[in-house]
């Protein structure tokens, strides 16, 4: 079989390797063969050019008996650095991204196109908001993997033992927890919790009622985390934490640890590698912080065990245990082997941190939009109206169901205003981007959800709020990977589930026996310094409703 040689246009000829071509096989297949050799993450945007570079070649036998080498292009493109803007010493591009990282990130976006490089006081972290290539760093492949390296913006939180969340996926500890803790996440699981929601909810309208009867306005994201975690307390440790006690209760060590590790975590990250390893300041709080909260999930652990619960297969524990603790000191495989316990306190840990983190941004921010996109607050309204919805309904999954614009405008915030932003994802070998971007071997890129979800590119007009595109042909046909608040693939949030079964038990109950205005006309900040992106500064009123629409003519009963 003839042989050709081949080279990464952008890269000197004489870097050509040798590859035996059978001139009697598609291009496609060339293509296949070609990207294995020079990982190539998609075959399908490869092109081949001659010596003379005048002409894409576009039959196999005319490739294999070309004048050598021949040039491969990627999309048109030359193989090539991600750009970068310019650095300054020692800080690199850190006041090109702080303190407004969403703001300049957009900003890069713009300048530079759908891959950037950014470095940080020695930490180079690669973003993109394209899709296809969010998509191909996703999968796990030969490409991509989740590895929580130094560059990995995790690393200060990394954790083999909590696998299913802070560990590599090529380990031991994450195939065990990702046995072991799906089940009481997935669907069917999570039904079985929303009485507990509810409670929840209702239990805190003591507290708003007072407000209320006060005259006073409350910070949004300091009530929504207390109530994220009030419920995500008691289903994953089975602890109250007494949040709604008084209208001045104050945070559970707990919940005030974990929000202040996230801080943390996100401060230390962000001033390079070498930050981490100091012994004292932030780094060391850091550490503190995390054999504190270790410690706390631990006595829950032993609590649940003195109860003397029965073993019980997975799926049954799930749709059993009152709580994730209860579940995860219970649940045995079909060859009675439990998650080690090892395992066990880190996976609780992160399944609370994550719980009530991103459902206090998403409930913050879906308040927000109560207040200021016209006509939300009063269509969400009448959808519960039309229904049936009253104060004495139960919240079943059933009904959250059929709640459809209440569905649309979920999304449409996570959208706009998507609380998580950095899910990395690390190189596991030198490899070419579609576009033609080189990565080099253990590199992070950071699929930028909110970059994603608002490029002009993939969204029509992506500064307005619209819950209604979501009913559009344009929307439901679009790339697989433009709408990922939760990420893809096989590490995406497992707890996707509960979040979205929170939020809709949550929200309805609120907007039912509450009107919210906005409190104050200035704009919102976010804390750049966070894990999350949550409004800091957002204050309501919440007004307890004497009156409600009628029903609609196009009302349906529960």
């Amino acid at each position: 079989m003839p042989s050709q040689t081949f080279y990464l246009r952008g890269e000197d000829a004489s870097t050509a390797k040798a590859i035996e071509v059978d001139a009697s096989q598609s291009l496609e297949d060339l293509k296949l063969l070609i990207a294995a050799h020079f990982a190539i993450t998609d075959p399908s945007g490869i092109d081949f050019l001659g010596h003379d570079a005048a002409a894409v070649l576009t039959e196999t036998s005319e490739i294999a008996t070309t004048a050598g080498p021949v040039a491969i292009t990627i999309d048109g493109h030359a193989a090539r650095e991600p750009p970068s803007p310019r650095k300054l010493p020692f800080f690199g591009n850190f006041f090109e991204v702080y303190p407004d990282h969403l703001g300049n990130h957009q900003r890069l976006f713009e300048q530079f196109g759908p891959v950037i490089k950014t470095t940080n006081m020695g930490r180079t972290t690669y973003q993109t908001n394209d899709p296809k290539i969010a998509a191909i760093a996703f999968a796990e492949s030969d490409f991509f993997t989740k590895k929580i390296n130094e560059a990995h913006p995790l690393y200060a939180l990394k954790n083999d033992s909590a696998g299913v969340f802070l560990g590599d996926t090529d380990t031991e500890e994450w195939r065990v927890a990702h046995k072991f803790l799906p089940p009481a996440l997935g669907p069917k699981a999570v039904r079985h919790y929303a009485p507990t929601m509810q409670k929840t909810v209702e239990d805190a309208f003591t507290v708003f009622d007072h407000f209320d009867e006060q005259g006073e306005a409350w910070n949004v994201y300091m009530f929504m985390l207390k109530l994220g975690s009030q419920a995500v307390g008691k289903l994953t440790l089975g602890l109250d934490f007494e949040h709604f006690s008084s209208p001045d209760a104050p945070l559970h060590e707990m919940v005030h640890s974990i929000a202040e590790m996230l801080s943390l975590n996100k401060k230390v990250t962000s001033k390079g590698d070498w930050y981490n390893y100091l012994p004292f300041g932030d780094p060391k709080r850091l550490r503190g912080l995390k054999a504190r909260i270790e410690e706390m999930v631990g006595e829950s652990i032993q609590s649940a065990t003195r109860g003397g619960v029965e073993d019980l297969p997975l799926q049954d524990a799930a749709l059993k245990a009152d709580n994730m603790v209860d579940y995860a000191v219970r649940a045995a495989d079909n060859k009675g082997q439990k998650l080690p316990e090892s395992s066990l306190v880190w996976a609780l840990v992160v399944a609370t941190a994550a719980g009530f983190t991103t459902t206090s941004s998403l409930l913050s921010w879906l308040i927000y939009g109560l207040c200021v996109y016209d006509g939300m607050q009063e269509r969400l309204l009448q959808e519960l109206v039309d229904h049936g919805f009253d104060e004495n309904t139960q919240m079943t999954a059933d009904l959250t169901d059929k709640l459809e614009f209440l569905d649309k405008y979920i999304k449409e915030t996570q959208r706009r205003h998507n609380p998580s932003f950095q899910p990395g994802r690390t190189a596991k070998c030198d490899l070419i981007l579609p576009g033609g971007y080189k990565l080099p071997k253990d590199s992070v890129i950071i699929p930028a959800l909110h970059h994603i979800h608002n490029n002009p590119e993939l969204w029509d007009n992506p500064a307005r709020f619209n819950p209604d595109r979501w009913d559009t042909e344009e929307v439901k046909n679009r790339h697989k990977a433009a709408y990922i608040p939760f990420a893809t693939g096989q590490r995406m949030c497992i707890g996707f589930n509960f979040a979205l079964q929170e939020i809709k038990v949550f929200l309805p109950k609120l907007i039912y026996r509450y009107k919210f205005s906005r409190e104050g006309d200035g704009p919102i900040e976010y804390d750049p310094m966070f894990q999350l992106i949550r409004p800091n500064n957002l204050y309501v009123r919440a007004e307890r409703r004497v009156k409600w629409p009628p029903r609609s003519n196009k009302s349906t009963a529960v």
